[in-house]
């Protein structure tokens, strides 16, 4: 059952939630000759012992990635350098991965590569990678978290770690209002699954 809000109450759990979750992380995943990416802000830790990291990432089941995942059970989890020589690498994957869907083409064309551990890609121009192998999985409807087990992870390159308000200017408008209206139709069908009405056609 579906809870229902008040405009206050919506009001105060974005004040809430708004800018828990600063940084976008890249996700590559590969499974059945196929790899492919997205753009996220709902990656994390997932376990406090030292020497056996787990991290987290939620992913919308509307999302090509989350199939991926979910039959292949591996992910990589990048950050973004937000060095002066790399913001437009940076960007580029940005770009890519959060432009479109992958299965209308390949996302990963393009992009500078390698094959992790788990068989998924590696970007080479991101900041720094963590590989993991899914432990489980929560089905929420909307979207699926996996837990995975860290495999491997390292430092690619020099900087700290690209912000969304940083990436965001410097992505632009006409490719920001482009994303916007292409992620309505993610936004519907996660009502859709929640047995919410949908607002777009």
């Amino acid at each position: 059952m579906v809870a229902e809000l008040t405009p206050d109450d919506l009001r105060g759990y974005n004040a809430t939630i708004a800018g828990l979750r600063p940084i976008p992380v890249a996700v590559t995943t590969a499974h059945g000759g196929r790899a492919n990416g997205l753009i996220t802000l709902s990656a994390g830790s997932a376990s406090i012992v030292p020497e056996a990291p787990r991290v987290v990432v939620s992913i919308t089941t509307y999302n090509f990635s989350h199939d991926l995942i979910r039959d292949g059970g591996v992910f990589v989890l990048h950050a973004l350098s937000n060095a002066p020589e790399l913001i437009e690498a940076s960007l580029t994957i940005m770009r890519a991965l959060g432009g479109r869907s992958g299965r209308d083409g390949d996302k990963m064309a393009g992009l500078r590569t390698r094959v992790g551990v788990t068989g998924a890609p590696i970007l080479l121009d991101a900041l720094t990678f963590v590989e993991a192998r899914v432990l489980r999985s929560l089905d929420n409807e909307e979207n699926t978290f996996f837990v995975g087990d860290v495999v491997a992870a390292g430092r690619l390159n020099a900087g700290g770690k690209l912000d969304i308000g940083a990436a965001w200017a410097g992505l632009g408008d006409e490719w920001t209002d482009a994303y916007e209206h292409d992620h309505e139709a993610q936004i519907d069908d996660s009502r859709a699954r929640r047995g919410l009405p949908t607002l777009h056609a």
